[in-house]
């Protein structure tokens, strides 16, 4: 039932990602982030969500930086970014 108490990820795609899940069950998780640098920079923006697809969200981008975090939410799907690198 629950498949690994913490999986880390690296993803990179026009920058690097790192990305962490903490208590996964099936397609759900209870907290998630995700910390990257891009290649290209970005209007900086913050972005808060509440009840679209989990409990809460937060996104935070400046210039090539993001962060963002979730709380009880559907989970990052690590086996299509590693189906895709290869």
């Amino acid at each position: 039932m629950i498949n690994k108490l913490i999986q880390f990820s690296y993803h990179e795609d026009f920058g690097g990602a790192y990305y962490v899940q903490v208590l996964t069950i099936k397609n759900r998780t209870l907290f998630q982030a995700s910390v990257s640098w891009n290649d290209y920079g970005m209007f900086p923006y913050l972005q808060m969500t509440m009840g679209s697809n989990g409990l809460f969200g937060f996104m935070f981008c400046l210039g090539k930086f993001g962060i963002d975090f979730d709380i009880l939410t559907r989970t990052y799907s690590f086996d299509y970014y590693k189906k895709n690198d290869e």
